[in-house]
């Protein structure tokens, strides 16, 4: 039995949810659409809501290029525009194949809670090369989830509690109604900003977006 065999199987219900959200888009690459104002189940950093500047990254702990562009991008990225508060930086969730073991890797990250959510997602991505390395996903998820503070019995309940399943959905919904086909995909001020042949938007085309907005009066 695969890896992902086995994870499917320790949460069925999960793993269906996730195919599904899954299978009413296609995920390759940087997509468009619009992305503007709030919505349900934002997780942010740097300024408060309504700051001049929100910065949207839509990305899943399962794609390659958004741990690419966590790797190479978002230091940089976060001591200019979210440690100084020039900018509201949030993030939205939209798994990728395999999307069982994103939507659970999302639930387990807002399981551990607000302030410990972002650890969770940067531990993941940072893990994906283990996969590629034949560990089991379910593995990598657990331990990660262990590292911010969740045993492995509040993790399975984490990931099959029906409520949680839920609003993953109606998050992945979301970004797809916003138009979203592809991640990683940033938008400053609901405009999208597109660095062709990058791992996502890079620093300089952000800066020059992001520096845009907060010059204006």
């Amino acid at each position: 039995m695969s890896a992902q065999t086995k994870y499917a199987a320790m949460s069925r219900r999960a793993a269906m949810t996730a195919a599904a959200m899954a299978a009413m888009a296609t995920l390759a690459g940087c997509g468009g659409g619009g992305a503007g104002g709030t919505a349900e189940g934002d997780m942010a950093l740097g300024a408060a809501e309504g700051a001049k500047v929100t910065v949207v990254e839509y990305a899943s702990v399962t794609c390659p290029h958004c741990a690419a562009w966590q790797e190479t991008t978002w230091p940089a990225f976060k001591a200019a525009y979210v440690d100084t508060n020039k900018v509201r930086y949030v993030f939205r969730e939209l798994p990728t194949p395999p999307a069982n073991v994103a939507a659970a890797g999302f639930m387990i990250a807002r399981c551990a809670g607000e302030d410990k959510y972002f650890d969770v997602i940067h531990g993941i991505m940072a893990s994906q090369a283990e996969w590629r390395a034949g560990v089991n996903p379910r593995d990598t998820l657990f331990r990660v989830g262990n590292g911010a503070g969740l045993n492995n019995q509040q993790i399975e309940a984490c990931i099959k509690d029906p409520a949680n399943l839920k609003a993953s959905e109606e998050r992945s919904q979301a970004a797809m109604k916003a138009g979203v086909t592809g991640t990683p995909a940033f938008f400053v001020n609901g405009v999208q900003v597109i660095s062709p042949g990058e791992e996502g938007a890079t620093m300089a085309d952000l800066s020059k977006a992001i520096d845009a907005e907060l010059a204006k009066g």
